[in-house]
């Protein structure tokens, strides 16, 4: 048995286990992966390679179907930051309140991860992507009445309701890449595929920046600010569930339909990883890295409004935009030094860099802790791939627990973020906050330092 990982450009990573068919006479696939996209490790790339029968249009036409859901969860994901700026405004929040958008996020996420693995493994692939979209749809219908209420609390249950919606999507969508092809492409469908998430993050900020946050310092009443999210959230419900009836009146082959066959788990199993301290700076490296990505980003509008005044929300998300593509360069920069240079090395010094980066946005502000925020992403592009690697490092079989609890780390992205929002409060500054992911980036450097020997 063999594990491989695949690499995102959103600094997540996915994985999956094949048996050769040559050797079993049949595939088994499992794995999961969260947040999304991208190249390999290596920087390799390679067009969607379809089915090996020509005429087996079945398997194309799900394919193209499947890939679309990398696109729709990333924007759904940028999305937020737009709205952590838009609620700010409305209903009059601190940083803390404000922040608390992510934290019912990622809270859907943790959730829902594992109920998601269980019914997909009950009811298949196919049946947990129309589940997941449906649950997607509700939660954007649910802007609707949020608006008309003008209610915080109902605006954070309908983010949670898409954040458990996406859990099951992204548990099912990358294993069912692997099943809608021949084996030996089984990395380049997955590579294709991932290439549309980054385009919905960038697109999912567009949206915002166009829809919802106002282009300049206009003043409008609080219902109206409120309902400026409906048209974006209805277009998004329209597309999701019309997605959904399209996968379900869609043909899919019987390995995409059935329940997977997985192993039975064991509580033993998760025993023995709590007596690997190094695995376990590994999910701590993990969940630190992870919030301070989901905290910058999230605070990133709010502290180019603080530092730029009369800059505009609606130009601060364009900065938000640049630094994503900065994230993505920073992927096949960063795959193009790990030929030459261990995994470990490379996110010492980048994690070493973000951390004085965080630092001098903290101390300094203005123009260059604008820059300082924006070139972040770039160093964190090599980050959550490396940790998983190299917190999975020598395993054996207690790789797959130990990889579904490094994923479950993402819930730092709720922490942390609601940490800023402390500290920014307490502190009267959203400079503050920014010493917060600092520290978290130096938890990344100990950990990277820790494995200086390894390779990646």
């Amino acid at each position: 048995m063999k594990t491989s990982f695949t690499f995102h450009n959103d600094g997540t990573i996915g994985y999956h286990d094949s048996k050769p068919a040559a050797a079993t006479g049949e595939r088994a696939w499992g794995g999961t992966s969260m947040p999304l996209s991208g190249a390999t490790i290596d920087g390799t790339a390679a067009p969607i390679t379809a089915p090996s029968d020509p005429a087996d249009t079945t398997s194309r036409r799900a394919l193209i179907l499947v890939i679309g859901l990398f696109f729709l969860w990333g924007v759904a994901n940028n999305l937020n930051d737009i709205l952590i700026a838009h609620f700010r405004h409305v209903f009059s929040l601190g940083d803390f309140q404000s922040g608390l958008v992510q934290s019912a996020f990622y809270l859907g996420y943790f959730c829902f991860a594992i109920p998601a693995a269980l019914f997909m493994q009950r009811f298949g692939y196919k049946a947990a992507v129309i589940f997941g979209l449906g649950l997607f749809g509700l939660g954007a219908l649910l802007f609707w009445p949020a608006s008309t209420a003008l209610s915080y609390s109902f605006f954070l249950l309908a983010l949670f309701v898409i954040a458990s919606g996406l859990a099951f999507l992204e548990t099912a969508a990358n294993p069912m890449v692997a099943e809608l092809g021949p084996p030996e492409s089984a990395e380049r469908r997955l590579t294709f595929a991932q290439a549309f998430n980054p385009l919905g993050s960038i697109t999912g900020v567009t949206l915002g920046a166009l829809l919802i946050l106002p282009a300049g310092d206009s003043a409008q009443s609080a219902i109206a600010d409120a309902q400026a999210v409906r048209l974006p959230y209805m277009l998004i419900a329209a597309v999701v569930l019309g997605w959904a009836a399209l996968l379900a009146i869609t043909r899919f082959p019987a390995r995409a339909l059935r329940p997977r066959e997985t192993a039975p788990g064991s509580l033993a199993g998760y025993r023995a990883l709590l007596g690997r301290p190094h695995y376990l700076f590994g999910v701590a490296a993990q969940f630190f890295y992870v919030g301070a990505q989901v905290g910058v980003w999230s605070y990133l509008i709010r502290y180019v409004d603080a530092a730029l005044p009369g800059f505009g929300q609606r130009n601060a998300a364009w900065l938000l935009t640049a630094s994503l593509a900065l994230f993505m360069l920073g992927r096949f920069v960063s795959s193009a030094l790990l030929a030459r240079i261990s995994g470990a090395r490379l996110m010492l010094g980048f994690a070493a860099i973000n951390a004085l980066l965080c630092l001098l946005a903290t101390m300094i502000g203005g123009p260059v802790g604008v820059a300082a925020l924006v070139a972040t992403s770039f160093f964190m592009s090599v980050m959550y791939p490396t940790i998983f690697v190299l917190a999975l490092r020598d395993l054996g079989p207690l790789t797959k627990p130990g990889a579904s609890l490094v994923v479950m780390a993402i819930i730092g992205g709720a922490v942390i973020t609601a940490l800023m929002g402390v500290a920014s409060d307490q502190a009267g500054t959203i400079r503050a906050a920014m010493a917060v992911p600092a520290l978290c980036f130096a938890v990344v450097a100990l950990f990277a330092r820790s494995h200086l020997g390894d390779r990646v």
